[in-house]
């Protein structure tokens, strides 16, 4: 490991604070029509036509929550407030409950269904903005969406969530979160986002309801989601569990062996840490074996015949960071520690942008930044780098610690 864990606590501070933060403070918010612009582009084009997602709406909320609870700094404060009123004012179904999934430019409702993986980000940012702030109307708006996505979309015969339902919470033939993703009644994404939106909302409200929930969840990760060899999420499956693709997404393994962990200790149950301990180093070594290239970045994509993408996207390498740093806190293994390092190197290197701010959707082979991808859109969003460093930041504070 070539750097101290205090230097490379104080580089990922200054990412988080200098680029990530001040970016999405000083140029996203939409001061016509309220919230956050849509879409901008890699040269710092606003479009002020684009739609705004409940994943970015709520994304926005989850970081500046955190950032406040780390730093308690006002402005961090201003921008979730910020992002709490627009969500209750715009993303919210005042007839049917819930959230919607898009709303235009002007706040109008433009794509009205239920994405089961929209409300456990608005889970998510909801039970964050009461951890940092205290305020009980956003645990109230967090433990009545949990309701309604049990009583809608959890799945009492086969266990876990259905992908989707309609604005009345319906059964939908409308079920993919994009144009890339199967069109399935499960996936792993929606259920690690689930988890993750759950492992929230317990640390703050600690209901029995929620906790067998959770720990069902975990459960089905572990029996239905991960491979039998415990290395690879399936990434789509049908109602019944059955295997609907044959993809490997090195990010998504990588982000869920640390979410794993992070749910089985936040619900305190030592037995089932155990086993989710044993699955994230298994998916973690499998990752470093099979998805990291020789500069340290990650792939994002493979099947049976290889890579299907050599592009690098951002948030793998987000992951990657955190994800292999937990499984070096978990086997003292030095390969992880230096695995994670050499993420934040490679990220640092090519994936944030030093001039104009925030990190590049991409990079091709050759390491040049995709001309045409968002810095902001539906999906682009500051949680996956921020999450990174917030999460570095508490674990790189913990080891100078211990080696102190």
């Amino acid at each position: 490991m070539t750097k101290s864990p205090q230097i490379w606590r104080n580089e990922m501070e200054a990412e988080l604070k200098d680029n990530i933060l001040s970016f999405w403070m000083k140029h996203t918010l939409d001061d016509k029509h309220g919230g956050f612009v849509g879409e901008i582009d890699n040269q710092m084009n606003i479009n002020p036509e684009a739609g705004k997602s409940l994943v970015l709406n709520a994304r926005i909320l989850w970081t500046f929550a955190s950032a406040y609870r780390m730093y308690g700094n006002a402005e961090y404060l201003t921008m979730a407030e910020r992002a709490h009123a627009y969500l209750l004012q715009y993303f919210t179904d005042a007839e049917y409950g819930g959230y919607y999934w898009m709303v235009d430019a002007l706040g109008a409702p433009s794509e009205r269904k239920k994405q089961i993986y929209g409300q456990a980000f608005a889970i998510y940012a909801l039970a964050e903005f009461h951890h940092a702030t205290g305020r009980q109307d956003a645990l109230d708006q967090a433990v009545a969406l949990f309701r309604l996505v049990e009583q809608y979309g959890y799945d009492p015969l086969n266990k876990g969530y259905i992908e989707a339902l309609s604005e009345q919470w319906q059964m939908t033939e409308n079920l993919s979160l994009s144009s890339k993703d199967m069109n399935e009644k499960k996936s792993m994404n929606t259920h690690l986002h689930v988890l993750e939106g759950y492992t929230g909302l317990y640390r703050v409200w600690k209901s029995e309801e929620l906790r067998t929930r959770l720990a069902e969840l975990i459960e089905v990760m572990l029996l239905h989601i991960i491979d039998k060899e415990g290395k690879h999420f399936h990434l789509f499956l049908d109602e019944e569990w059955n295997i609907k693709s044959d993809h490997i997404s090195y990010g998504h393994d990588i982000e869920g062996s640390w979410l794993l962990v992070e749910a089985a200790e936040v619900l305190g149950d030592e037995e089932l840490l155990h086993r989710v301990r044993s699955v994230a180093l298994s998916m973690a070594e499998a990752t470093l074996a099979e998805g990291i290239d020789a500069d340290g970045g990650i792939w994002n994509e493979a099947d049976s015949n290889g890579l299907l993408d050599k592009n690098k996207d951002w948030w793998p390498q987000a992951e990657a960071i955190v994800g292999f740093y937990n499984a070096y806190q978990l086997s003292g293994d030095p390969r992880f520690r230096d695995a994670a390092e050499a993420a934040w190197t490679f990220t640092n290197s090519y994936m944030v942008d030093h001039t104009l701010g925030e990190w590049f959707w991409a990079v091709d082979e050759s390491l040049q930044p995709l001309a045409h991808a968002s810095k902001v859109s539906a999906w682009k969003c500051p949680y996956h780098n921020s999450r990174a460093c917030f999460e570095m930041i508490g674990r790189l504070t913990t080891t100078s610690k211990e080696t102190k």
